[in-house]
């Protein structure tokens, strides 16, 4: 069976994550699955680069699937554009190696990670951003950032109670930067656990607070212990930013 490599973008705000779930027909796994399948007449079963959260965003996301025939990849991408939500945009479809696989086959993924430091509201990119009318210490957030870059047990920034695969990830940088009233966290890493670039982020938010020293996060990694690191930042300001293959 020939595979194809499909390349997506979307709004999260309304969906309840990408992984397609029993309870629920609103995830972007779902639409897609089920948009596919009418178009092809036939069930199609997608593997996604990244399973983002419910309200998570996607610049870039990248799944695969199998087709029981070749496909005319420009007539197919057109009339999945034409069927899809707007708030899911089909970017490209091309045909793949046979051993292709959306998450198996990726070699880096970037997550950024936006606030919106003014107490002005913004309003047409209010899904986007959550805002931090407070003041941060920009470069302690640095600091603290340098620390947790490298390969490292990341079981403390992860929601995860009970994990069945390892914890360890390479992170390999963080960019920290401001421009006017946006701030945005660049997370650079081979693979990321559930909820571990928001709960990177709510920590190294407290490091900017001033509520913890970033030398405190050398210790966060050591002990693994969820309870330690910082609070969970808000979904809305996630987006999957670009994923990359070799």
């Amino acid at each position: 069976m020939p595979r194809y490599k499909l390349t997506l973008c979307y709004e999260g705000t309304r969906y309840r994550g990408w992984q397609k779930q029993g309870n629920t027909e609103n995830t972007i796994q779902g639409k897609l699955e089920a948009a596919l399948s009418r178009l092809l007449e036939t069930p199609i079963e997608l593997a996604g680069c990244g399973r983002t959260d419910a309200g998570v965003h996607a610049r870039r996301q990248v799944c695969s699937f199998d087709a029981p025939a070749a496909l005319d990849c420009e007539a197919l991408l057109a009339k999945l554009r034409a069927v899809l939500p707007e708030d899911i945009g089909a970017l490209a479809l091309e045909e793949a190696p046979p051993r292709f696989h959306a998450r198996l086959s990726c070699t880096e993924k970037t997550y950024v990670y936006r606030l919106w430091l003014s107490e002005a509201p913004n309003v047409f990119e209010r899904r986007f951003l959550v805002p931090h009318p407070m003041p941060l210490d920009l470069e302690a957030m640095r600091r603290g950032a340098a620390l947790l870059c490298g390969r490292h047990d990341f079981s403390a920034f992860c929601s995860l109670k009970r994990m069945k695969k390892s914890a360890m990830r390479e992170l390999r940088h963080i960019e920290i930067t401001r421009d006017g009233d946006e701030l945005r966290l660049s997370f650079t890493g081979d693979g990321f656990l559930y909820n571990m670039v928001r709960i990177l982020t709510g920590t190294l938010i407290e490091v900017g607070e001033g509520k913890r020293a970033p030398e405190e996060l050398r210790a966060i990694l050591a002990a693994r212990d969820r309870v330690l690191a910082g609070p969970t930042a808000p979904a809305r300001g996630l987006t999957l930013w670009d994923v990359k293959y070799d």
